[in-house]
């Protein structure tokens, strides 16, 4: 964000505003995170702040400080769309391309007429917002609001609350700090982060050791099903709707599992292939370590984005179809 962006901002929020903050669709760590990072800072400059999920988050992170006031746009519609229009401002945090909130939710965002503002760090952002914060050198959105609240010298409001959920998006999307964007600076914020009163021994157990019986036994399943390529370093896992449906999958649950195709010795390459029957959809995620580029290769071929080591994409044929439509195309991709 250029130095001008920033004082045109600061000159923005200097009185009070009606702002609305949104995070993707299928938000996880980083995306509720940063959002609600940010609605604890701008409260505290006395702006009227509401956040707007287009649909549920986990319930591994309904613990966030004031999760329960998130506004739901899927269960909500007339209510949520009321507050869009009555915004001033409307900050898009996690993602950069409309799409990502969903339909019902991306036709409603077109037709406003207000002032956005994007804070992001996925490749070729869309130009909807009039102040954008992209860069993908940062391993998270959180990281960069940490930034972003330093940058309009508001670095005093950043008290344990802001701290904690700003935290929580850098420890997810950072996989515990063992990701490549894990930087030092990005350590020289946890620790400031840590300073200012976060517990993060605390917050790790809320994340990551809050599982149910059901989610191990389909992370069991999900590990029984994993299929290896050898010849292309590269692994996959399956799950069916038959199979989420035995172990009552909730939102969430399938959360991780495709990193555990990266602990296989020598393989740089995983994918988990989740049926969705409500969506008539197969919903993707990619990993990869070194320099295989995964949102290349959402984006040419599952429809999808993200970084060049964790991505996503979705598919319309079967569960089978989509496998072996995955498999087809790894010699080409792969060898290139």
């Amino acid at each position: 964000m250029t130095a001008y962006e920033i004082e045109a901002l600061k000159e923005l929020l200097a009185s009070p505003k009606k702002i609305t903050i949104i995070p993707h669709r299928n938000p996880d760590g980083d995306a509720m995170g940063s959002t609600l990072g940010l609605y604890h800072f701008l409260l505290q400059k006395n702006h009227d702040v509401t956040v707007i999920a287009p649909n549920e988050f986990p319930d591994f992170l309904a613990w966030l400080p004031d999760a329960e006031k998130v506004m739901i746009f899927e269960k909500d519609m007339q209510n949520c769309t009321e507050k869009l229009n009555q915004s001033d401002i409307i900050f898009t945090l996690d993602f950069n391309a409309l799409h990502r909130v969903g339909d019902f939710m991306q036709v409603t965002l077109e037709k406003l007429d207000k002032t956005f503002v994007m804070i992001d760090h996925h490749q070729l952002p869309s130009d909807y917002a009039k102040y954008t914060f992209s860069d993908t050198g940062y391993g998270s959105t959180c990281e960069m609001v940490y930034h972003f609240i330093h940058q309009l010298g508001g670095e005093n409001l950043i008290n344990k609350t802001v701290a904690t959920c700003i935290y929580t998006g850098i420890v997810t999307d950072s996989g515990s700090f063992r990701f490549p964007l894990t930087t030092s600076t990005t350590h020289r914020v946890v620790a400031d982060l840590i300073d200012k009163g976060v517990e993060n021994p605390r917050i790790h157990n809320l994340l990551f050791d809050t599982s149910s019986y059901n989610r191990l036994q389909l992370l069991g399943r999900a590990l029984q099903n994993m299929k290896l390529l050898p010849e292309y370093k590269t692994s996959y896992i399956t799950l069916s709707q038959e199979e989420l449906d035995m172990f009552g999958y909730t939102k969430g649950d399938t959360e991780g599992i495709v990193n555990y195709g990266l602990s296989l010795k020598g393989f740089d390459f995983t994918a988990i292939f989740i049926e969705n029957k409500e969506e008539g959809v197969i919903k993707i995620s990619f990993r990869s370590q070194g320099a295989f580029d995964v949102n290349q290769f959402a984006r040419t071929h599952f429809n999808g984005g993200g970084h060049i080591n964790a991505a996503g994409g979705k598919s319309d044929s079967s569960l089978e179809a989509t496998v072996q439509e995955f498999i087809a195309i790894l010699a080409t991709e792969k060898n290139n």
